[in-house]
């Protein structure tokens, strides 16, 4: 007889179906970001290829992007979104309005003048992101007049994040993850349509990247006109919400430097290596983007919200049982995207990439990029995830000191990688920048893990040795068929465009179609992903 669900049960099987959802559509809005961004990069790559004028632009786009994630994604976003979620359990609509004006304003002024800094600190920038551009081939020049147009893409995206993360508290998801296909559209006709009319076409791709931004901006305003959550920049500097942030924020703009600093070691290194290093790296690194955007990032951003209520009303069991549905859905997903991206990489790149100025030697060279890459994938995801379990707590002094510590570890492992491969003769030393931030992202998620462990926050449900068995059974036998029908298609750059395009969706529909029928033989089902049965368990 089957037993009646209790009711803590119940309000389990409620929010694993809202978290499905939410992350379903989060997933569904990434996936058409990524797939834009895809046509995006196969652009660039047809257009100008993976030399000296690339390798500018990307150092140039690179720096806004990197203190986006220092002020929008990362030390912001991970401080604001417990607040406002604090704020609208226990305060009045007013006092939320109130808090939401007053942080609108403070970051608008203090990212202005950053951004104005930048503008005029351009020449010095670049000289401190990429010191090997000195070697008079024109690519210091190029990459300071396109980080002059590049840098105010910070102010409007970092208020674009604060616009997301309002929306996302009040659980409208779909907006903001679909807000990076402006982006992408709007880079795309930049590329193709703009630039060859300029005189200086590498100029367009710079100009793009401002319009966009703004673009991307304006994209938010209405929805939350209409929600009436479109905050009116006050300046706050004194107000107790801003402070609490500010407070937060503290150590996670710490945390965020360090990564930003990693970033920074491996361009650097980059822009002394061969001209196209940065590029190969590059072009790899959207490709491994691809699944970590789609579903590790989806996950953390529904993740963030619902872990910070659980935590707000004081749910330990609802917060552990949501944690651990995330972990169980990112070992399903990223188990087999790894070892996917790992058995087709070259595949991929000669796909997506060989053409126009993308050149067989460009495929062959981000090709290692990206098997170095995918190492770490699961890493990538479960850092994504695991940090929510912190900061959803308000805890943000913790991933700082994990964050320390793998920095030393990455920057230490870049240079005895780049060396060590330098010194064997090794046709692509890059690939050693890869492996590095593969390695540190797997020892980072391992420490985070084992934090949440140890104090109790997180224990694991009963069934994750069977569950783990399962995926990983299903993932093998997926790869040996992947792996047996690619070598089917002999040397995929001699293809031609038509047949690559037909032999990876084969080799990609076989390995999907493998992996889900192993994982349902071999008794994995739906239900092993829910939140029924709240009681946490010790033993795996």
């Amino acid at each position: 007889m089957k037993r009646a669900m209790s009711a803590a049960e119940r309000t389990g099987e409620h929010k694993a179906r809202g978290l499905m959802r939410s992350t379903t559509v989060v997933s569904a809005m990434t996936l058409l970001s990524r797939i834009s961004g895809l046509a995006r990069d196969v652009g660039f790559s047809h257009w100008f290829g993976a030399g000296p004028v690339m390798d500018a632009f990307f150092v140039a786009f690179k720096i806004p992007n990197l203190l986006r994630r220092f002020f929008a994604e990362g030390a912001f976003s991970q401080a604001f979104v417990p607040m406002i979620s604090e704020y609208r359990s226990k305060t009045s609509e007013e006092e939320t309005k109130e808090f939401l004006n007053r942080v609108t304003g403070t970051l608008g002024a203090v990212l202005f003048v950053i951004t104005a800094v930048g503008v005029v600190a351009a020449p010095v920038l670049i000289l401190i992101f990429a010191p090997g551009f000195l070697d008079g081939d024109g690519r210091y020049e190029l990459a300071t007049d396109m980080l002059r147009l590049t840098f105010p893409y910070l102010f409007f995206i970092s208020l674009t994040a604060l616009a997301g993360g309002i929306l996302n508290t009040y659980r409208h998801f779909a907006l903001p993850a679909f807000t990076p296909v402006m982006l992408n559209l709007v880079l795309i006709f930049f590329a193709g349509w703009v630039a060859p009319l300029l005189e200086r076409p590498e100029i367009g791709l710079a100009l793009g990247v401002f319009v966009a931004g703004l673009v991307q901006l304006l994209l938010q305003l209405p929805f939350l006109l209409r929600l009436r959550l479109l905050p009116i920049p006050t300046w706050g500097w004194a107000h107790a919400g801003v402070r609490r942030v500010l407070k937060l924020m503290l150590p996670v703009m710490f945390g965020s430097s360090v990564a930003q600093i990693s970033i920074l070691f491996d361009t650097l290194i980059a822009s002394f290596l061969a001209a196209g290093s940065i590029s190969w790296l590059y072009y790899a690194d959207r490709l491994m983007e691809f699944p970590l955007g789609v579903f590790g990032i989806a996950i953390a951003t529904v993740m963030l919200p619902s872990l910070s209520e659980a935590h707000t009303e004081s749910s330990p069991e609802q917060f552990s049982a949501m944690l651990d549905w995330a972990l169980r859905l990112v070992i399903l997903i990223g188990l087999p995207a790894a070892l996917g991206l790992i058995l087709l990489a070259e595949p991929l790149l000669a796909t997506i990439f060989f053409s126009g100025a993308f050149t067989r030697f460009d495929v062959s060279m981000a090709a290692v990029s990206l098997v170095a890459y995918a190492f770490g994938l699961l890493g990538f995801i479960l850092v994504k995830v695991l940090v929510t379990g912190y900061y959803s707590r308000q805890d943000t002094r913790t991933p700082v000191r994990i964050g320390v510590a793998t920095l030393a570890l990455n920057m230490t492992l870049n240079i005895a990688f780049v060396a060590g491969l330098v010194q064997i003769g090794y046709a692509a030393p890059h690939a050693g920048l890869a492996a590095a931030t593969t390695t540190a992202a797997l020892v980072n998620a391992g420490l985070l893990f084992n934090g949440l462990i140890r104090t109790g926050v997180y224990q694991m449900r009963p069934g994750w040795r069977i569950f783990v068995a399962q995926v990983a059974a299903a993932t093998a036998v997926m790869g040996i068929a992947v792996y047996s029908l690619r070598l089917q298609f002999g040397e995929w750059t001699e293809l031609t465009l038509s047949g690559r395009c037909i032999a990876l969706t084969a080799a990609v529909f076989t390995g999907i179609v493998v992996y889900v029928a192993c994982c349902y033989l071999g008794g994995l089902r739906p239900a092993s992903l829910g939140l029924r049965g709240q009681r946490p368990a010790a033993t795996l």
